[in-house]
């Protein structure tokens, strides 16, 4: 995919999703033949959320990122009305999505989604790009069974030893330190992973509230319920990493992400094997062939009638 792009160089098959400033559309680009998924922003809402900055990082961060759990971006452009955004598709659906059918994951796809992740932030905190934003909604799965992160609209540079102030993520995911407004950095990351490997587990996030403002205050006090059938070595990462103090956070010492690599609850993953995908997956979304998106039709379901309070627009 090369050269200058436009409108006119796609057939728009369907959107795939809907977020704060537009939509997703999957696309044919008459180019190659290929299919794509084509991120539309409404540049009235950027300017109005005042989000031109975060937009920009986030074209400028994808371009400096190639992992396989990354979603790769194939180009931008705009016009008057819209900024586009041209991605990889996945067409496996959210992880969102798949959590929601099955109420709650098992221990071992909770594990092979957590390494994913945790090796992901691994390699972006290496570049110094902090994500801000995990959440289910934010992981596609592939047709082979493994994940993609994606949307990285908040997603920053933060150079060593550097803080920024930017109030933003999903309620259920904020870290204290965000909340409190002193400043945050990489550790953000690790505490969204606590929380993503807790509601993988009990299909849904340790702190719950009808309420933004109620969230928060759970987040403070930091009480965490454990259900019995909550795997102990799964309880002792998540109590690492869900720790309000930066000194003793998990991902955030010395060792740095070795910490959680070398936890006993990811005892059984071969960390190289898993990064060339050898590692057979425990489950993979029904899928008529690789260009099938009918996952996505029951996100779009599923996201209305679930995500009320899940979608924070952020403040610069």
């Amino acid at each position: 995919m090369a050269g200058k792009m436009s409108l006119d160089d796609f057939y728009f098959v369907r959107t795939l999703g809907t977020g704060s400033f537009g939509r997703v559309k999957y696309a044919k680009y008459k180019g190659d033949g290929q299919y794509y998924a084509v991120k539309f922003m409404k540049k009235h809402e950027i300017l109005k959320l005042k989000q031109v900055d975060h937009i920009n990082a986030e074209r400028n961060i994808l371009n400096q990122l190639n992992h396989p759990f990354i979603v790769n971006m194939k180009g931008s452009f705009k016009d008057n009305r819209f900024v586009y955004i041209v991605m990889e598709v996945v067409g496996g659906g959210e992880l969102f999505t798949h959590l929601r059918r099955a109420r709650k994951f098992t221990d071992e796809q909770s594990k092979f989604y957590g390494a994913q992740i945790a090796a992901t932030f691994e390699y972006m905190h290496c570049k110094n790009i902090v994500h801000r934003d995990l959440k289910p909604e934010n992981i596609l799965l592939c047709a082979d069974g493994y994940s993609k992160l994606t949307d990285f609209g908040f997603a920053k540079i933060i150079e060593p030893g550097a803080r920024t102030y930017t109030l933003c993520g999903t309620p259920e995911y904020i870290a204290p330190e965000v909340l409190l407004n002193k400043g945050h950095g990489k550790p953000v990351d690790w505490w969204t992973l606590g929380i993503l490997i807790y509601e993988m587990i009990v299909g849904q996030p340790p702190f719950c509230d009808e309420e933004p403002m109620g969230i928060y205050q759970k987040i403070l006090a930091g009480k965490i319920y454990f259900p019995k059938y909550f795997d102990k070595n799964a309880k002792g990462l998540v109590k690492k990493l869900l720790t309000a103090d930066l000194s003793k956070r998990y991902g955030n010492l010395k060792n740095g992400a070795d910490d959680i690599k070398k936890h006993k609850w990811f005892a059984t993953i071969a960390w190289d094997k898993l990064v060339r995908k050898e590692i057979p997956p425990p489950y993979k979304p029904e899928m008529k062939d690789e260009k099938d998106v009918s996952n996505y039709e029951v996100s779009l379901v599923i996201t209305t009638q679930y995500q009320q309070h899940r979608m924070f627009p952020g403040h610069p």
